[in-house]
């Protein structure tokens, strides 16, 4: 199915499909195959190891031809020429994250880079077009991740959001396929994000036994942490992840543990797990260019379905 909107305008990718950047998670490997079927590859930041990024950024170009970007979550980096950083690689496109759209917005833009920030409140949306963002990513509390503590589900903050602002929305939090794809832009987007989808893809540098406890998930098998506290945490249930959820006045953070030795030691108590509600919807290790192809399929034949169940009168 052919593409031709906002997003993909901006991005200049194929294919409105973005996959979120994960720290330690979305580097080269996976981005490179993200961009190679035609979606955007994103690159981290919130690891803090710049100094690896400049080399996977490099090392982007050599995988594919196509267009990425670059994330900068501001939490996490502790770089006060992170922005600038970026501009030097040469990147055209920026995810803004975990902090205040006022901080990068106007550097980014006056350097030619397009800039979408990430939202997960109509406040919060409508301070980042104030400030000139290009475009928001609009992320619902079921996305694995960092979240905000006063969480609000997708199917009620995206068609909000849309209802207040002009600029072009990229749905997270929620979005594994073609059916969910479609919802998103009917309810006001122009594009979708995958985190826990591209978690478990098959060019994840993760750890086998993390992508198997995905595919093994129900919908319940998720908890919401630090909702007294921030930054909140969708993370996948485990022993470590169901007693923090139990500790509600403790800050999870503080007990986080070693992420290394979860994601590329595959030890599942080794730290907190970052997984969204979708893991209930993974049956499957699939590559990349397999999940991409099976969601434009399926959205076509959904928006075909439903054109034809719910036909205009008159």
């Amino acid at each position: 199915m052919h593409f031709d909107n906002r997003v993909t305008q901006l991005t200049s990718a194929e294919l409105p499909i973005v996959q979120a950047p994960m720290g330690w998670i979305a580097r080269s490997q996976l981005a490179s195959a993200v961009c190679n079927a035609g979606g955007l590859g994103i690159i981290e930041t919130s690891s803090g190891e710049l100094d690896i990024i400049r080399e996977e950024i490099k090392r982007m170009r050599e995988l594919t031809d196509r267009p990425f970007g670059v994330n900068i979550a501001q939490a996490f980096v502790r770089d006060p020429d992170i922005a600038q950083f970026i501009i030097d690689q040469g990147v055209r496109f920026v995810t803004t994250s975990a902090g205040s759209p006022e901080r990068y917005t106007e550097q980014l833009k006056a350097a030619g880079l397009t800039v979408f920030h990430v939202v997960p409140s109509l406040k919060a949306a409508i301070k980042a077009v104030s400030y000139g963002v290009d475009g928001l990513i609009v992320e619902g509390g079921e996305g694995g991740g960092f979240k905000n503590p006063q969480d609000v589900a997708s199917m009620v903050l995206l068609p909000l959001v849309r209802s207040k602002v002009e600029v072009p929305i990229i749905a997270a939090g929620g979005f594994v396929d073609g059916s969910s794809m479609a919802a998103a832009f009917a309810l006001g987007a122009e594009g979708v994000q995958l985190g826990t989808r591209m978690v478990s893809a098959l060019e994840s540098p993760v750890h086998d036994n993390w992508k198997q406890a995905i595919v093994a998930a129900e919908e319940t098998d998720t908890v919401f942490l630090n909702r007294f506290q921030s930054p909140g945490l969708r993370a996948l249930r485990t022993e470590r992840t169901s007693e923090l959820e139990r500790k509600a006045n403790e800050n999870a953070m503080a007990s986080f543990g070693k992420p290394q030795d979860l994601y590329f030691g595959g030890d599942m108590e080794a730290a907190i797990p970052l997984t969204g509600q979708v893991c209930g919807r993974i049956e499957a290790v699939k590559p990349v260019a397999q999940i991409l192809e099976e969601i434009c399929r399926e959205f076509a034949e959904t928006v075909e379905l439903l054109d034809k169940s719910y036909p205009r009168q008159g």
